[in-house]
């Protein structure tokens, strides 16, 4: 009983309640449907226990039944791992790169974000999956992903006794012309002969669960293979798109800069093993990252400096016609600048950035930024930046 009550506590039943979600209901749904019809079909009608194929056959479908539900279940309630509340960094001098969150009361460590649905901020986002009712982070991405390889898997598998089962029960049955089918549910054809009959509703039910299992595989088996695009890379999707717009933005204004990824080990296998592990617990702590050689723990973070004051008007007309038109359509703010201050940039437009503007007074309290969109052409970069980077090459990938 002891030892039954040190598993079970109090903050594990209150996890019990992302079940209660639309996500899991479906997941958990499409998995029962699948592996029930297929235990049914193949003990009654394709592959029946008495023989050796039949018994491994179904332990093979129990097989991946549990394994589907043990990765989905760890990706779910052991979760992403969350950045501590009232987190700082050792070095306080490195908050100036690092966002403030107001809700958690602590520093946004690198590669982590706040997610508005978990309320938290997540170590090495990925994303919130609706699925699992709860967000693809640091903890729970190699369960998360092996759950998207066997789910597909087993899918596969569960297809396949559909199939079979179809077809061998209505072979015999099938009466095929020029211009009629004649199908007749009436009789069922086996030797031994299936103690329940393979009828209309069975046909019906096997059919469903065959559509299931094809969606599945299609579905699930393409996130699998964007998930392990990225973690070959030593990515998350939100990096992923941090990337792309780096780069396009060294496209749109012909830099003569190249983008480096500073997480990236150099080899797939590296970046692999940042994921799975032997033991199943990832490397690293979830706050501070090995980085490729040349690179710095903060490069993702991009620094400016204000040249030219802004009012913090919606749609400015002196700074352009082109910053006038494509002024973000957001309910975010704008935030007034004045030469000499100093801002961080997370995101951005073409014409516009979004970030924090550092005051001077009280770092470390937590309200000392302004977060909002200011012009681009409001500001230049940082030179400061290449004083602080080890090396010019791992600071140039996002400026």
């Amino acid at each position: 009983m002891g030892t039954f009550c040190s598993v079970v506590k109090f903050e594990n039943l209150q996890e019990l309640k992302r079940l209660c979600h639309w996500g899991p209901i479906i997941a958990l749904g499409v998995i029962a449907i699948c592996s029930t019809m297929a235990m049914i079909d193949s003990v009654l009608w394709y592959w029946p226990l008495h023989t050796t194929g039949g018994s491994v056959n179904f332990i093979m479908l129990i097989n991946w039944t549990v394994m589907i539900l043990y990765n989905y279940f760890n990706a779910m309630f052991v979760g992403p791992g969350f950045v501590p509340l009232g987190w700082k960094p050792e070095n306080s001098q490195d908050s100036v790169y690092l966002q403030y969150c107001k809700v958690c009361q602590a520093y946004k460590a690198p590669r982590s974000h706040h997610c508005r649905k978990c309320n938290r901020c997540v170590m090495k986002m990925d994303h919130h999956c609706p699925w699992i009712n709860n967000c693809c982070g640091y903890q729970n991405h190699a369960s998360f992903t092996l759950f998207l390889l066997l789910a597909p898997l087993g899918c596969i598998h569960a297809a396949f006794i559909f199939v079979m089962t179809m077809y061998t029960q209505l072979y015999n049955r099938l009466s095929f012309g020029w211009n009629t089918v004649k199908i007749d549910m009436s009789a069922a054809r086996r030797d031994p002969l299936p103690i329940i009959p393979f009828g209309l509703a069975a046909f019906a039910a096997t059919l469903f669960a065959l559509g299931l299992a094809l969606g599945t595989t299609i579905a699930v088996g393409m996130l699998f293979f964007i998930q392990m695009k990225i973690i070959l890379r030593n990515k998350t999707s939100i990096e992923s798109w941090i990337e792309e717009k780096a780069k396009d933005r060294i496209q749109y204004y012909q830099l003569d800069e190249v983008f480096v990824f500073p997480y990236d080990m150099g080899s797939r296998w590296k970046n692999f093993k940042q994921v799975f592990t032997w033991s199943g617990v990832p490397e690293g702590d979830g706050l501070d990252w090995p980085i490729r050689e040349g690179c710095h723990q903060y490069s993702l973070t991009v620094r400016y400096k204000v040249i030219e004051d802004y009012s913090g008007t919606c749609c400015p007309l002196n700074r352009g016609i082109k910053t006038f038109f494509t002024s973000p359509c957001t309910e975010e703010p704008r935030i007034r600048l004045q030469k000499g201050e100093f801002i961080l940039a997370t995101r951005g437009l073409r014409y516009w950035l979004y970030g924090d503007k550092i005051l001077d007074d009280s770092v470390l309290e937590g309200v000392s930024r302004i977060r909002g969109w200011f012009p681009r052409n409001c500001v230049e970069k940082c030179p400061c930046d290449a004083e602080t980077d080890q090396a010019p090459e791992g600071e140039k990938k996002n400026r």
